[in-house]
């Protein structure tokens, strides 16, 4: 569970305002929807936040347009992070609410530049259930598409 989860209005969490230039960060790129700079909590060197201009709290919250463009920027920020760091691996983590691990209540995806024994670990529980209960959750899902 995140020790810290930023629920500031929209227009007063910290990327809203770094978004709007009220506190400083050292942006690698920005576009009409995304900007992405560095996270200054660095996991590893490299470490890049791409978040949307305009507050959203989290992907729910986003245009489709919008959560297209966080994907595109981090797949060129990815490139960038690959060419200038040489990365063994790289890691995108997007979270949603704090049970999902969402520090920030403003959507942004993490672009991590991974390395053998760079101390970060993902864990959860496999559960494989029967084919018959993937079938069931996959046919609710077409039903809610």
């Amino acid at each position: 569970m995140p020790m810290f989860v930023d629920t500031s209005p929209p227009g007063q969490c910290i990327f809203c305002r770094l978004v709007a230039g009220e506190i400083p960060s050292a942006t690698v790129y920005e576009d009409d929807h995304t900007i992405a700079f560095m996270d200054i909590g660095q996991v590893t060197p490299g470490h890049v936040l791409v978040a949307t201009k305009r507050h959203a709290a989290t992907l729910f919250d986003t245009t489709p347009a919008e959560a297209a463009a966080v994907m595109q920027t981090a797949r060129r920020v990815a490139l960038a992070v690959r060419a200038t760091f040489d990365p063994a691996g790289l890691t995108l983590l997007q979270a949603n609410g704090a049970e999902g691990g969402q520090t920030v209540g403003h959507v942004h995806m993490h672009v991590v530049p991974r390395h053998a024994d760079d101390g970060i670990t993902f864990t959860w529980p496999r559960q494989e259930p029967p084919a018959e209960v993937l079938a069931g959750y996959a046919q609710r899902l077409r039903a809610a598409l």
